[in-house]
């Protein structure tokens, strides 16, 4: 492919930006992102809130833009105690946008007012991946709409604050060290990725406050804290589930990995996957380092194919996801592809359309994955739309603080409740118990990519069965 037709599909990649928000959509505009009729103005570069301002409990709001006259008047209402002014205004708010989580876990902060309270916090990146994030507070409001309006943890509801990390390991090592220093946080849903994760993860273990990972998937996180757990299932559970699909069902055994070196998910995703298809009697031929500055999408998948190979894995991560949308666009469905969770995007639906078709993706949970299970209908009637795998794992991240606040609401007892063997939860993805690594035992679903429309852009992921 000429060096012209890569520059293009690479100005296709970075202006075709496209994201779910439950059943919403994300896309850019010169101005900034836009949702619905509201534009959100992108953050402006070295723009850094103090710590103050990345943490809150309904005082101030995270989502980015111009947020509605009555949900700002909710905000000031909360700053100011004015409790039942905020449940009105909230209240107001939900109904011009039921897909917001933030003015959900805002609600029920106000109708707790002054009251006896457990409080956890949500560590995510607002500021720099307000897609995910909001994926991730849908779950967690979720989970606090449901144990609130039921009557509490035996007759204490449940506090959430927002505290934005902004992906940034330093930012979220500060935000643990503020809430291990607040005695009235008992524990924390979060952070997003492996990389903060593991950096915040050492303040929380000196602190001694639990933090429940729902996204951070790297093989680094076992056994890293007796207080860092995650819900969902480690890269080691995706790689076999993919290595497996590749040599038994597909047949083929010769692939080559994209990754980047710069990612703690991303190298851990490429190394498992390694391994697990040499398990399973195949190989993998080369690796291509997404991050570095003379990546050519072209040559490498043409250094791929006078090899022999048969498979494109894509680990990247949200940062390379461009660079590899390239790699399926220049691949024109030629190789067969797969890839790990943070490939799971609308925008690889919007950008790769019919070249990612029957493209294979490891994600730990799909809405339509488990017909038994009652969370996707509540779901879809809290939200107006379908939720993804963040917005699951992170429900089952705050049912499982819930269920351990029930047993011992102390930090000590939260941690001991979650480590004992007989610890088990009812999640969204099904029953919720901790190996003594701090991992999560369970399985991950894989998902094909197939015409469709329920994401709007005319093709969907789709549970393989």
């Amino acid at each position: 492919m000429s060096q012209k037709n890569e520059t293009t599909i690479l100005a296709l990649a970075l202006l075709l930006t496209v994201g779910i928000v439950g059943g919403g959509f994300w896309w850019f505009t010169n101005n900034g992102v836009k949702i619905g009729n509201n534009i959100i103005p992108n953050q402006k570069p070295g723009s850094n809130p103090s710590l103050q301002d990345r943490i809150s409990f309904g005082e101030k709001s995270f989502t980015p833009g111009d947020i509605s006259p009555v949900k700002k008047e909710g905000v000031q209402a909360i700053a100011a105690k004015s409790y039942d002014k905020a449940i009105a205004n909230f209240t107001a708010a939900l109904k011009l946008n039921r897909n917001d989580p933030e003015a959900l876990i805002f609600l029920n902060n106000a109708r707790i007012g002054s009251s006896k309270s457990y409080t956890i916090v949500a560590s995510v990146p607002l500021g720099t991946d307000p897609n995910a994030s909001l994926e991730i507070l849908r779950g967690i409001a979720q989970a606090q709409n449901e144990i609130n309006t039921s009557g509490g943890i035996k007759g204490v509801r449940l506090r959430v604050g927002i505290a934005n990390d902004d992906d940034n390991p330093e930012i979220a090592k500060q935000i643990a060290s503020n809430l291990v220093s607040n005695s009235e946080v008992l524990g924390v849903v979060g952070p997003n990725t492996s990389d903060s994760t593991l950096a915040a993860g050492t303040i929380y273990n000196s602190g001694q406050l639990v933090a429940i990972s729902p996204t951070s998937t790297s093989v680094k996180i076992s056994n890293f804290s007796r207080y860092v757990f995650r819900t969902v299932p480690s890269d080691f559970m995706a790689a076999r589930s993919l290595a497996n699909y590749m040599v038994k069902t597909l047949q083929k055994k010769n692939a080559v990995v994209f990754f980047n070196s710069q990612s703690n998910y991303s190298q851990s995703l490429k190394s498992e996957f390694v391994s697990s298809v040499s398990l399973e009697g195949g190989q993998v031929s080369s690796e291509f380092d997404l991050s570095k500055a003379d990546f050519s999408a072209a040559k490498s998948v043409e250094q791929a194919t006078k090899q022999g190979t048969e498979v494109l894995m894509l680990a990247a991560n949200t940062e390379t996801l461009d660079k590899a949308l390239q790699v399926i666009q220049i691949n024109q469905k030629k190789l067969t592809l797969l890839a790990g969770d943070d490939v799971y995007t609308a925008k690889t639906l919007e950008i790769g359309r019919e070249q990612a078709a029957g493209m294979v993706v490891a994600v730990p949970w799909h809405i339509d994955s488990d017909p038994k299970s009652d969370f996707p209908q509540k779901s879809r009637q809290l939200w107006g739309a379908d939720v993804s795998w963040r917005s699951a794992l992170s429900y089952d991240a705050t049912i499982a603080l819930i269920k351990s606040l029930e047993r011992n609401p102390t930090r000590s007892g939260i941690q001991e409740a979650l480590a004992s063997s007989d610890f088990s939860a009812n999640g969204a993805s099904g029953t919720i118990r901790f190996l003594p690594s701090g991992d999560r035992n369970a399985p991950v679903q894989l998902v094909k990519i197939v015409p469709g429309s329920r994401s709007r852009t005319g093709y969907d992921f789709e549970p393989v069965r």
